[in-house]
């Protein structure tokens, strides 16, 4: 005869002339509601039982809960997690006596648990199913940047992560986003916004490799009575190391790919007569492309003074104060010898296809040469703030 026992209830399980004959010694529900409650599931006739908790039959099971399996014999050969949310992993411990579950569960998912246990010879499988709690609000990753396919990117790249509301606590959400490049490198997490972090490494990435992206945040508590909905991965291609170093004053700039010299534009930049009209200095990522762009006076309409409407071919934006590069046929006289643009780093029509043509979002771009800095958060300028700073924005400092 052997016995097991269901939270709520104790059976007894007979064999009587090859028929299994189930008496009821303790009446009770099947089904609790709490993650603590557990259930003693064993197959085969030896009488040590493995314990699953959640039991089986459970319901609102938190999804930041612990699955736990304990066998009182024997030893745990393998235990997994099934269901069709996120993949649940965990470790065992105390000699293969007990395995704990590492991560949360996604919300709302129904979650079935198989324990395999070796004693005196004999392996015997246990299962325990439940469900998790449907969280009334849950927190998404809107978007992870770069997002297009196949795409190579420069050695300057962030990561930018957008959820879709506000994450009220950053250290959980945090902790559940994984960096992976092949070829390591240091970084830190930054917090730009209550729906927004960018990681950044501390220096630029090793060209021509793999990074990965993963969020495990199906689960995690971010406050607020708000629960991840699910996990979230993306690839980052690093392409070539392509490097442009360019000094204002002297209206020329070298491209450097891995190294190698490709090539020195002539250049005309902002005339300086006003902030507005005068390049930014300092380390910038190229951000994206256009051909064409229709480039206004910000903060004018037409008739304002300064008011000018111009469509650009073959421009590469390094800011969010409007600065391209670009083809300006109108100012090749000037490119290589004086500033005459509003701003931007004016190319003659082949250079700004050549220059097109090559980048990359996330290639360097260092301007030298004027009093006016980039900020950090113009753009995507974030190389501009030292690193020591840079991860002090981060939730787990």
């Amino acid at each position: 005869m052997g016995e097991f026992v269901v939270t709520g209830g104790r059976f007894r399980l007979a064999l009587t002339g090859g028929t299994a004959v189930l008496a009821v010694l303790t009446a009770g529900s099947l089904a609790g509601c709490s993650v603590g409650s557990a259930g003693r599931l064993a197959s085969g006739e030896s009488g040590e039982p493995v314990t699953i908790t959640p039991a089986n039959g459970t319901a609102q099971v938190r999804p930041d809960g612990t699955i736990e399996v304990k066998a009182a014999g024997g030893r745990l050969q393998k235990v997994t997690v099934q269901g069709p949310g996120a993949t649940v992993t965990g470790a065992f411990g105390d000699d293969r006596k007990v395995w704990r579950s590492d991560r949360t569960m996604t919300p709302g998912t129904a979650y079935t648990v198989t324990a395999q246990v070796r004693d005196d010879g004999k392996t015997r499988t246990a299962t325990s199913s439940f469900t998790t709690l449907k969280a009334a609000r849950t927190l998404k990753i809107a978007d992870v940047t770069p997002n297009v396919k196949n795409e190579k990117v420069g050695i300057g790249m962030p990561i930018i992560v957008t959820f879709d509301g506000p994450v009220a606590d950053r250290a959980a959400v945090e902790r559940t986003l994984r960096v992976t490049p092949e070829k390591p490198v240091e970084g830190a997490w930054r917090w730009v916004g209550q729906d927004k972090a960018i990681y950044r490494t501390k220096t630029y990435w090793k060209p021509h490799q793999t990074v990965r992206f993963h969020a495990r945040l199906a689960g995690v508590n971010a406050g607020g009575g708000v629960y991840g909905a699910e996990d979230a991965e993306a690839t980052l291609t690093i392409g070539a190391a392509q490097i442009t170093k360019g000094d204002i004053r002297k209206h020329h700039m070298t491209v450097t790919r891995d190294g190698k010299k490709l090539k020195t534009l002539p250049f005309s930049a902002g005339n300086g007569q006003t902030r507005e009209y005068t390049t930014t200095s300092g380390v910038h990522l190229l951000m994206e492309k256009g051909n064409p762009v229709t480039m206004t006076a910000p903060g004018r309409k037409p008739g304002d003074p300064g008011y000018y409407k111009t469509v650009v071919d073959h421009a590469v934006r390094f800011s969010n104060s409007g600065e391209y590069t670009h083809s300006a046929p109108w100012s090749v006289g000037s490119q290589g010898s004086a500033n005459v643009s509003h701003g931007c780093i004016n190319l003659s029509p082949a250079d700004a296809r050549w220059y097109y043509d090559i980048m990359q979002r996330g290639d360097v771009i260092e301007l030298t040469g004027t009093d006016r800095q980039v900020e950090w958060d113009n753009g995507w300028g974030f190389w501009q703030m030292p690193f020591d700073e840079w991860r002090e924005g981060g939730a787990l400092r």
